[in-house]
């Protein structure tokens, strides 16, 4: 099978963990071990998240000011060369030394008048108390919203339309490449409305899922997974009505409503590539990938379900 997988923030940094090179390092080697046996049977895409690196970078590079700050989109490309080089190091390891491996930077296209960019809603960069929340806006202009009980900035996320890298990545893939592309939401761009031809960067960072999705059904996968720290999709999240939904139907799916912050683009985007595909998609546990695959657990969201599955 074709398979993208798309590896949650926690694949690369938990909650509250220091943003080291070391600790980002120690958790790339933990998916690794769950993506080789996945590896070794399937042709395989991986994309991630970024959220908290690129958020870093602006941090750092907002200390400097000497000079002004780099772009999101610059950042973004960063981050994408800075993880996949990690994810190949670490998966490389465990898989046998003739397979070839492909770190792309990959630009998406979004549209410029998205309403994304007039609500800020992605969540980048640490976690932060009210008072040094509230002392970074005035001094940078950031947004800020709740996360949890703490706050994070929030930069617009606007709806990918096309991904440009395509074509490479299929090339690849027809020669065995394991590829890690559309990191962290993929390198916004747009056409520049006073020069059509021209493509420029945009400031804004792509939801993951959304992108990932976009890329599975652009190369026609057979499978597209979202990992992330919960086992499966949950009704009743918290609560002691919580229970796991086994599988589902996208028109199902799509009547009931989830965190706009956490498991809801999972789900919006597991919907979208089951209907427009045909095809099944499916969100879980990182421990649980290759049960996933198999069908054996997490979510998984297709055509051929009858309503909602729940265990």
């Amino acid at each position: 099978m074709r398979i993208v997988v798309a590896l949650g923030g926690n694949a690369l940094l938990r909650r509250g963990e220091p943003m080291t090179a070391k600790n980002q390092r120690a958790n790339v080697r933990i998916a690794a071990e769950a993506l080789a046996p996945i590896a070794r049977q399937h042709q395989l895409v991986i994309t991630h998240g970024n959220g908290p690196q690129v958020g870093l970078l602006a941090l750092q590079g907002s200390a400097y000011s000497a000079v002004d700050p780099y772009p999101l989109d610059v950042l973004g490309a960063e981050t994408e060369g800075m993880i996949g080089y990690m994810i190949e190091q670490e998966l490389g390891n465990l898989l046998p030394f003739e397979r070839p491996f492909a770190t792309l930077l990959t630009m998406i296209e979004v549209d410029g008048n998205d309403p994304a960019f007039q609500n800020p809603t992605k969540f980048i960069g640490p976690v932060y108390g009210k008072e040094d929340a509230d002392r970074l806006g005035a001094e940078k202009g950031w947004s800020f919203k709740m996360d949890g009980d703490k706050w994070r900035r929030v930069v617009p996320s606007p709806e990918p339309k096309r991904v440009f890298e395509t074509r490479p990545i299929q090339w690849l893939l027809e020669h065995d490449t394991i590829v890690i592309a559309a990191g962290g939401g993929g390198i916004p761009t747009r056409y520049d409305p006073a020069s059509p031809q021209r493509l420029i960067g945009v400031e804004a960072v792509i939801d993951k899922d959304f992108a990932s999705e976009l890329l599975a059904r652009e190369l026609g996968a057979d499978l597209f997974v979202m990992l992330t720290d919960a086992p499966a999709v949950c009704e009743g999240w918290g609560t002691p009505q919580q229970r796991s939904i086994r599988k589902a139907s996208p028109q199902a799916l799509e009547k009931m409503s989830f965190a706009a912050g956490s498991m809801g683009p999972k789900v919006d985007a597991a919907c979208r590539f089951a209907t427009r595909t045909g095809k099944t998609a499916a969100i879980g546990s990182l421990a649980e990938l290759g049960r996933i695959v198999a069908g054996d657990a997490g979510t998984t969201v297709s055509t051929q379900a009858t309503g909602i599955t729940r265990e």
